[in-house]
């Protein structure tokens, strides 16, 4: 398809002389103007069933990213800029520390309404850029808070609520991917230091981060009764200056920044390490499941922003004397992605609820995680092809959420390995790998 004008490239810059209030638009060369859903125009998404705590969250987190449209991702997409005036709003607002105690400065809310933050986030059309530049803070130091001791609490979880300190998570290997408990960083204790070796990679926020959740082993695999033991978990200062922090070019959320980090002889305080040494692998679990919920909740309003785009398109757009949403073979596919982004978030929801309430909710975790990377997929797909060529015109934006939505299918676990677990743990199967 070739277009008969060329789209300019918008820029921050240009948003920013602007004002908030008088964003740029692309020039269209086409004669009908179909309208933009405003991006606090959201679909119903089940707001009957919400608590009066989840619905004042979801209306809080609304009136933020009505300052924030479509442009501004498009702009921060084009340059790769991380949205650092989001990320200002909510920790100016508190956000933050949602799930947090209060004592830090955080509201003591669950990942129940931290849920409902990250939905609101991403299904405002910030999509993954959104909810991304905060996803660490809101779910990421569940293991501090847990597990970490008082003093520790004061010193890590205040700066990161008021948004002083940005952390980054460090778990996964270029060697071992999923197979956590064989990775390969080590920390050797040498007098009040920890002295750690090895690499991570796919750590999202490493460029602007100042922190980082680090999980590496102290004590040797082939020493150690059972593979969950001898793994430690950090809380620390990334050391530039002992770390090599290389951004990976990828296909989508490129204003959040995803990278590879090499590290020798990085010297990390032992007062750094949160509870005993060797018991990691158990704390880190413990926020693995929260991730999966949260992930889970950004990706199905991901698929409700491509949904919504794409129900605006088919009323508006007229192809031989009727809106294209007049045919079955628009109209069936749609309502198929809302009934089944539906029952994902249903799923979301009891599983958030279980985890608040005190369940590990493993299963449910990881099964909210794989219906709704699945059924936001199908939408925002759908939603590309219900635009036709336009579909594939950055204008849109449904191109970019399309792009951004294969990151939830891959982490921070796969559909197979998430298939796997549901296999073994809650149909008693034998393990398959």
């Amino acid at each position: 398809m070739t277009l008969s004008h060329s789209l300019p490239r918008v820029t921050l810059n240009a948003w920013q002389r602007a004002g908030a209030c008088c964003w740029p638009s692309l020039p269209r060369p086409w004669s009908i103007r179909f309208s933009h859903s405003a991006s606090f125009d959201y679909l119903p998404s089940g707001q009957p069933d919400f608590t009066e705590s989840q619905i004042e969250v979801r209306e809080a987190i609304s009136k933020i990213c009505a300052k924030y449209p479509d442009e501004y991702w498009l702009a921060c997409d084009h340059e790769h800029r991380f949205p650092h005036e989001l990320h200002t709003d909510l920790a100016q607002d508190g956000w933050l520390g949602i799930c947090m105690p209060e004592r830090y400065g955080g509201s003591d809310l669950g990942i129940s309404e931290a849920a409902v933050l990250m939905q609101t986030l991403s299904e405002s059309g910030g999509g993954m850029t959104a909810a991304s530049s905060v996803h660490m803070n809101i779910f990421g130091l569940e293991p501090v808070v847990k597990y970490a001791t008082e003093e520790q609490k004061h010193r890590w979880l205040v700066p990161l609520i008021q948004g002083k300190d940005r952390a980054c998570f460090g778990v996964t290997e270029p060697n071992t991917g999923l197979d956590t408990l064989k990775l390969q960083s080590t920390a050797t204790r040498s007098g009040d230091e920890y002295i750690l070796k090895g690499s991570k990679i796919f750590i999202s926020t490493a460029q602007i981060a100042n922190k980082i959740l680090i999980l590496a082993r102290t004590t040797p695999l082939c020493q150690v009764s059972s593979p969950t033991h001898g793994l430690s978990l950090f809380y620390t200062d990334l050391d530039r200056s002992a770390v090599q922090v290389t951004e990976i070019p990828k296909m989508g959320r490129a204003a959040v920044d995803t990278n590879v980090l090499f590290y020798e002889d990085w010297k990390v305080p032992a007062s750094d390490r949160i509870g005993d040494e060797g018991s990691g692998f158990k704390m880190i679990m413990h926020g693995m499941n929260a991730e999966r919920i949260l992930v889970a909740a950004e990706a199905i309003g991901l698929g409700y922003a491509a949904l919504r785009r794409a129900k605006d398109y088919a009323k508006e757009r007229v192809v031989f004397g009727r809106p294209i949403g007049q045919n079955q073979g628009i109209q069936h596919p749609l309502a198929e992605s809302w009934m089944e982004l539906e029952g994902a978030r249903l799923m979301i929801y009891l599983a958030a609820r279980l985890f608040d309430q005190g369940y590990a909710a493993g299963e449910y975790a990881n099964a909210s995680k794989y219906l709704a990377s699945e059924a936001a997929f199908k939408a925002t797909e759908r939603a590309v092809l219900t635009h036709g060529g336009m579909g594939y015109a950055k204008e849109y934006h449904v191109e970019r959420y399309l792009r951004e939505v294969m990151l939830t299918r891959i982490a921070p676990v796969s559909g197979e390995m998430i298939k796997n677990y549901i296999g073994q743990k809650v149909l008693g199967l034998p393990k398959s790998y």
